[in-house]
């Protein structure tokens, strides 16, 4: 089974994901930290909180008190760490690149990942999203999802690391910016409606070629 044919086949039954959706490439940074350990909807709470206060700006952020982000942030669960991490990410945007992301962004895919893991709280998954859907590299987002699909779909082994399954991407897909954002959308819908951590395999698209049902 090619990656090709998973694509085509859940890109028919779920339809386009269009991620991200945001006004400004900040937003979808914020969002991005956001999302972590909750769900959208969750961090949708949080942006809308921030827009009510229009303070959806890089330097808005790095000057507020951190007492006043936590509490506009309240509803993403984890407010702390995540007022905490924006405001880091923030304040070392403001200082290195006076704010403007777009040129903080224009460095190649391996020496913004490289900087962005050596901020608090940006992790493998959280930088690559931020290069994916903001910085707009061509790097695709593993995550726990794609890891349990390829598993169960017997397309990798239990431990394969996230480089071997990005290179596995890279060979088997159209390398375009388009392809990889609706693939990893695709998974993350796959993995909360069917292929969860306990498998509700009945109606899944996969279903006829998953090895859980050869």
């Amino acid at each position: 089974m090619h990656i090709k044919k998973i694509y085509k086949i859940l890109l028919n039954y779920f339809g386009e994901q269009g991620w991200w959706h945001a006004d400004s490439i900040f937003e979808i940074c914020v969002g991005i930290i956001l999302v972590q350990r909750t769900t959208w909807r969750n961090a949708a709470k949080g942006i809308e909180n921030l827009k009510k206060r229009r303070l959806l700006k890089v330097k808005k952020i790095a000057e507020i008190s951190l007492k006043e982000l936590e509490d506009l942030l309240r509803p993403t669960g984890f407010y702390r760490q995540k007022a905490e991490y924006l405001k880091i990410f923030t304040q070392y945007a403001l200082e290195k690149y006076g704010g403007d992301l777009e040129k903080w962004f224009n460095k190649s895919a391996e020496e913004l990942r490289k900087e962005l893991l050596r901020l608090k709280g940006i992790g493998e998954e959280t930088a690559d999203s931020i290069l994916l859907y903001a910085a707009k590299k061509l790097v695709f987002v593993v995550d726990a999802y794609t890891k349990r699909i390829l598993t169960r779909l017997g397309i990798i082994k239990k431990g394969t690391s996230c480089s071997e399954i990005k290179k596995m991407i890279w060979r088997e897909l159209p390398v375009d910016l388009k392809t990889y954002k609706e693939l990893r959308a695709l998974f993350v819908e796959l993995g909360k409606r069917f292929c969860k951590a306990t498998p509700q395999c009945d109606g899944c698209p996969l279903e006829s070629v998953c090895q859980k049902h050869i």
